[in-house]
């Protein structure tokens, strides 16, 4: 008898077409998270984790222009896989390589469509699958989730589909949604249970198709929302276009294809939000055959602080010229940061890709930056590159490593579109692309790695709008998706209470958080292009905080969470190689927090030198306090950890 040894299980079964009420049960590997499908005149499902029930009676629809998905479904055949894979990212944001284990349910209905589910143990995911030959109209489409009880819901609310993604963190009761003056959210939502459990609720594989929203209901509820595809334009300004007419679905995509995923994340400890992989599991396989040159990075940035170096060192009149250019190259040489970004001011015109500044010669600068071991990325609007679309191969012509865009706004299929375009066309021409006025990370950057990060934050480019009690749930929503351009960096800092006016703006820009916190926020935050935003000036006079954060990776070869609360906390150690790096940052509701952290991941038999940076004993009232120690320790050692308010903690173990 021949022997046959699989790495996973299948198991198929064909049931009659008329089949009604069929329920299907559904269990994670570890067997903890449970999906119970129900076929009645809706495809229902409800989750479960260790039997206590999170989502009830949920349902999907796709609605079609000549058919409805999902309405009075007809099952003909349903297939179950148990999968256990290691998958290897191109740009390791956490990890070097990612267990990939899930039970998976096909379900085939008459109709040629299919829903698939995947059960992890940190979530469930589903979604459409159709197999039609012409192209099909999309209508609408149902996500529709129930809860229980009434959950907390920490969520950006909108008035409309035009967003960047930017707006402040609101916490709101799910029984109180349908009531609020903004009716919607993007995508992450973070629901809390409040029974401990959490639950993360966002999308991947997101390609021809927009992108979601959701919007509250009635019964305790959520339902989904998408902009309309959008069929004709008309001028606003120099960086963006109106919409002035829209379609009555909201795509036309292929009739043969796979819709993107809807997924939850579902944790009982806050730490497993910030060590989830999910949109990575379930994006689309990298595209790019060769991706030896996309070189991840920090950046040294001219705009957050106006382009105003200063001081005995400076002879020169600062500004968006050579002279500057060349300040910044420079200081990132010394320090080892891999990139120049050169932002808006680097060309006579936004509409122009093509004639720099007058005081400015890129191709000078491009050169002086090979010379220096600093490549450039250059800025544009979304326009401007829809409108030169050849400027990706004249870029690298150029010497140009990267582009970053802007002010894209929107996430209706046209855009979503629009950014696949952007990355298949960047990737031809080996260059890198980072996304500003974005949507969330949804599976591009691992179909084009070399999409290396997005904004779609509320980060430090809103100055006092950017502030530790709202920056303090990044990790849990936002970052907790995909890569994620804050910028961090800032060499002043104040407490809430002291910034005002325009105390902390260009060019003496400020943050609100201590030094501590700033500093930590490059070890905690996830961005393939992380921005050191302030002055160089500063960074000189602050020598010692620089000569830190310029030594931070911006991959990583494994995370371990040592800490977490959403909205209060998060502590979390990171390895590269030999060394590890931690960082602590926390909000300000406590004058002061005190944790005592066990050093168990360091190697064993080995003693380590520890570098840490703590807010000083007055950062509470002067935030630029801080204290610099150094010591000796080894695996197992407890360390005492202390953050003021608005406060944090950094350190590197070598």
């Amino acid at each position: 008898m021949k022997k046959i040894i699989l790495p996973l299980f299948i198991f198929l079964f064909f049931i009659a077409n008329n089949i009604y009420g069929k329920t299907i049960e559904l269990t994670s590997p570890n067997k903890e998270i449970k999906v119970s499908i129900r076929i009645g005149d809706k495809i229902y499902y409800s989750v479960f984790y260790n039997n206590d029930l999170l989502l009830e009676e949920c349902h999907m629809q796709l609605s079609l222009s000549d058919r409805v998905l999902g309405e009075q479904p007809k099952l003909k055949k349903q297939k179950q896989l148990l999968i256990n894979e290691t998958l290897s990212p191109i740009v390791p944001l956490k990890y070097a390589s990612v267990n990939n284990h899930y039970t998976q349910l096909t379900l085939n209905f008459q109709g040629d469509y299919g829903v698939e589910f995947r059960v992890f143990d940190d979530g469930v995911a589903y979604r459409f699958i159709t197999n039609y030959k012409d192209e099909t109209i999309v209508m609408g489409e149902d996500f529709a989730i129930n809860f229980p009880t009434d959950y907390l819901a920490h969520m950006q609310q909108q008035h409309g589909f035009k967003t960047a993604y930017e707006e402040p963190y609101t916490h709101i009761r799910t029984k109180d949604f349908p009531s609020q003056e903004r009716k919607m959210c993007v995508l992450p939502l973070l629901l809390d249970t409040e029974k401990g459990y959490k639950i993360l609720i966002s999308e991947s594989d997101l390609s021809d198709y927009p992108a979601m929203f959701l919007q509250g209901t009635t019964g305790n509820g959520m339902i989904s929302t998408f902009p309309k595809a959008p069929l004709e334009f008309g001028e606003d300004g120099d960086r963006s276009l109106k919409i002035l007419k829209e379609a009555d679905y909201i795509a036309k995509t292929s009739g043969k294809r796979n819709y993107p995923w809807r997924y939850f994340v579902i944790t009982k400890d806050d730490t497993q939000i910030l060590e989830n992989t999910m949109t990575y599991k379930l994006a689309a396989k990298n595209e790019i055959s060769e991706p030896s040159w996309i070189k991840p990075g920090q950046a040294s940035w001219e705009w957050w602080n106006g382009a105003s170096p200063y001081g005995p060192d400076v002879n020169f009149i600062a500004g968006f010229n050579m002279d500057t250019y060349k300040y910044f190259i420079d200081f990132a040489a010394k320090y080892g940061v891999e990139y120049l970004v050169m932002d808006e001011g680097w060309a006579k015109s936004t509409r122009d890709p093509y004639t720099p500044n007058p005081t400015v010669d890129v191709h000078e600068i491009i050169r002086y930056g090979k010379e220096k071991n600093v490549g450039v990325f250059l800025w544009l609007t979304w326009l401007t590159v829809e409108n030169n679309f050849e400027l990706f191969k004249t870029f690298e012509e150029w010497g140009v490593k990267g582009v970053k865009i802007d002010f894209m706004d929107r996430s209706d299929q046209w855009m979503v579109n629009y950014y696949e375009r952007v990355a298949k066309e960047a990737a031809k021409h080996n260059l890198l692309v980072d996304f500003h006025g974005s949507f969330k990370p949804a599976g591009l950057e691992y179909k084009y790695p070399n999409v290396i990060s997005y904004e779609g934050v509320r980060g430090m480019e809103q100055m006092g709008g950017c502030y530790p009690d709202n920056s303090i749930y990044l990790p849990f929503l936002r970052n907790a998706v995909g890569p994620m351009d804050y910028t961090p960096g800032a060499m002043i800092s104040m407490q809430s209470d002291t910034y005002g006016g325009r105390s902390g703006d260009r060019p003496n820009s400020a943050s609100i958080g201590t030094r501590a916190y700033q500093m930590a926020l490059f070890v905690i935050f996830e961005s393939g292009i992380q921005m050191l935003a302030d002055n160089p000036t500063l960074y000189y006079r602050n020598h010692e905080c620089a000569e830190f954060i310029t030594q931070v990776p911006t991959t990583w070869d494994e995370t371990r969470v040592l800490e977490a609360v959403v909205g209060e906390y998060a502590i979390v150690a990171k390895r590269k190689g030999d060394t590890w790096f931690i960082g602590g940052m926390t909000n300000s509701k406590e004058r002061e927090r005190t944790f005592e952290l066990s050093l168990d991941f360091l190697p064993k038999d080995k003693t380590l030198h520890m570098t840490s940076f703590e807010d000083g004993i007055n950062a509470g009232r002067q935030a630029m306090d801080y204290r610099k120690k150094e010591i000796t320790v080894a695996a197992g050692d407890k360390i005492t950890v202390k953050m003021v308010r608005n406060g944090g903690w950094a350190a590197k173990i070598e």
